[in-house]
């Protein structure tokens, strides 16, 4: 017998401790002697800091000393203010700027470790604007009067000066780093509307602004702790005005959400690193002396496809397609073209990256889903609607439905990321069928109307359709998942079916029926035949419903915010999207997505 190694080439680990999550942990602390409102106005490291000035029901200097266990009231500000921006790297020596004293200051100080000392002042008052840095080496970054600016300034220990603008003007934004590698985060435009709210992210290089990725959640008056290559975001304010307790971790490539504060808050300042924090105070609304602490495990970090022998005895993986999907479906972004329904060309690996082609009235519109937005790219040949398709944003497969209405068509058109060719017919034209594959060389298309319902199955290679074993049970409006050799039949009708059938490159077999019979329901288009999602459809009434295939039975997951019948999917089941449908007219040009977390499991060997 084949060793694992042998197979994919590396070897399984042998752990008597399992990994953790990446997710973190805040954990409250002792908290400040003064409640305030401090917003970015932190220094040092999360065993040794310093806070400073902040608005209780004034303005105030206060300054406090953190020594790892209690915070200790030291001597205040010279001028007493808030919405300045501070930094430092020890809670010895810090810098403190700007802000408000009722109006917007220049006034710059630095502390020693015991005192505050007023030194050169900056070139332009403002305030809410954020700092990165040390004591001798640093910078202020946008903040406001209206407009919100763009401007930032450069501290070298003596006097400041005027650098390169932020691409994007904002106040309220975070900043973490160093003089020469810094970050900005979020922040808004105070003459804009609560829909303002940033999520923008910039990198700086010592002498520009880059724009990088984008974080999950937009909001104002966050905190940021660490470098610009592995920090953390937190807490801050989302629209109409909504505290938060987020909490997001920068890895130098991607933004990941990992566990919460313990208090939902704004204004407040963050302190250390992105693997161990403090941050205290902030409004939630009211002041606050609330005080945590951020950690991540000291263990090693599960990583998504991770695969390990437990204790010697169990082999676990950690990954999406781990248990059963814990996810609630959340809104998305809607399509461009209304009414896309009933039944369009889908295509798709997960959330965020979609492909809906065709639809109702005979329509030849495509568009491709990015994670936020539908974005129109080139049209279908030929325009049609109940048409199946399947594949990838590269690569994807669109085929039969008719056109005009009633009029089936035998049409197949391939997409190559950037345009549908015309290509090899299917042998029997008919609509609402069924397809599978994960790409446009390889793929399956099944059930389906021509007068009647058929159980035909052909089978694609890239140039031609071949029949193959026709389905047990012969229906259209049908769900399917899968690959060309590896595909699940779900429901469908005459009369809503319970009916499931799973393809293993030669048959058709009769499986574990779905809990909830119905027909026109939409489901994850990518896996196989023992991992698929399927969701929504009716009658009498259309359902929210969302059950989730495991190879052996259905178990009934978190339902679609709306339910609804005529509806398209694509994805995985662990990472899916639900598209248009209507309940049943008209069709709509909603777009939900249902993105599991990855979970840890063990793996059963067969």
């Amino acid at each position: 017998m084949a060793t694992y190694k042998e197979i994919k080439g590396v070897t399984v680990e042998t752990r008597d401790q399992d990994p953790s999550l990446f997710v973190g942990t805040w954990a409250s602390t002792a908290s400040l002697n003064t409640a305030r409102r401090i917003y970015d106005n932190g220094a040092g490291t999360s065993t040794n800091a310093l806070v400073f000035t902040g608005y209780t029901t004034t303005y105030v200097g206060n300054t406090e000393s953190w020594n790892g266990s209690a915070w200790s009231e030291v001597n205040d500000l010279n001028t007493a203010r808030y919405l300045s921006a501070g930094f430092g790297a020890t809670y010895t020596a810090a810098l403190v700027a700007g802000g408000s004293t009722s109006t917007t200051v220049t006034n710059t100080e630095i502390w020693d470790g015991t005192n505050w000392t007023e030194v050169n002042d900056m070139n332009t008052a403002r305030q809410v604007g954020g700092g990165a840095g040390t004591s001798t080496a640093g910078l202020w970054i946008g903040g406001e009067p209206k407009p919100a600016h763009a401007q930032v300034e450069s501290w070298n220990g003596t006097s400041w000066t005027e650098v390169n603008d932020l691409n994007n003007g904002r106040y309220f934004n975070a900043a973490t780093g160093t003089s020469t590698a810094a970050m900005t985060a979020g922040g808004g435009d105070p003459a804009g509307s609560p829909s303002s709210y940033y999520n923008f992210v910039e990198q700086w290089n010592g002498s520009s602004w880059t724009e990088t990725t984008e974080f999950n959640t937009a909001r104002d008056g966050l905190a940021e702790a660490g470098t610009s290559t592995a920090n953390i975001i937190f807490g801050g304010r989302t629209p109409p005005a909504t505290e938060v307790a987020l909490t997001e971790n920068w890895d130098g490539t991607a933004w990941t959400e990992v566990n919460d504060l313990g208090t939902a808050r704004r204004a407040l300042p963050g302190i250390g690193t992105s693997t161990a924090a403090i941050s205290a105070g902030g409004q939630i609304p009211a002041n606050t002396a609330i005080s945590e602490e951020w950690s991540f495990p000291s263990s090693p970090i599960l990583t998504e496809g991770s695969i390990f022998l437990s204790g010697g005895t169990t082999l676990k993986g950690f990954g999406k397609a781990a248990g059963i999907p814990t996810a609630t479906w959340a809104s998305g972004g809607s399509l461009n073209q209304p009414g896309r329904g009933p039944v369009c060309a889908t295509a798709g690996v997960s959330v965020s990256s979609g492909q809906i082609a065709g639809g109702t009235p005979d329509i030849a519109n495509t568009e491709q889903y990015n994670g936020t937005s539908w974005t129109e790219v080139n049209d279908l040949n030929e325009g049609r609607s109940a048409v199946a398709g399947t594949g990838k944003l590269t690569s994807a497969l669109a085929a039969g439905g008719d056109s005009p209405p009633g009029t089936n068509v035998t049409s197949t058109e391939i997409w190559d990321g950037s345009n549908w060719t015309e290509t090899g017919d299917i042998n029997t034209a008919r609509r609402n069928s069924a397809a599978s594959g994960d790409s446009n060389t390889s793929s399956l298309y099944f059930g389906g109307y021509t007068t009647t319902y058929v159980a035909n199955t052909e089978s694609w290679d890239g140039t031609s359709w071949t029949e193959v074993s026709d389905l047990n049970s012969a229906r259209g409006y049908i769900g399917g998942s899968g690959s060309q050799t590896s595909a699940i039949a779900i429901s469908g009708e005459p009369s809503p079916r319970n009916y499931v059938e799973t393809w293993d490159g030669s048959s058709w077999t009769e499986v574990s029926e779905i809990n909830t019979a119905r027909a026109q329901g939409g489901s994850s288009s990518f896996g196989s035949k023992s991992f698929a999602l399927y969701f929504g459809g009716e009658p009498p009434a259309s359902t929210a419903n969302t059950e989730f295939w495991n190879g052996s039975s259905w178990t009934e997951v978190n339902d679609l915010s709306t339910g609804r019948s005529n509806l398209d999917g694509s994805g995985s089941a662990a990472s899916a999207l639900a598209v248009s449908g209507g309940p049943p007219t008209p069709q709509t040009v909603l777009t939900e997505e249902f993105d599991a977390p990855a979970t840890l499991s063990t793996v059963t060997v067969s």
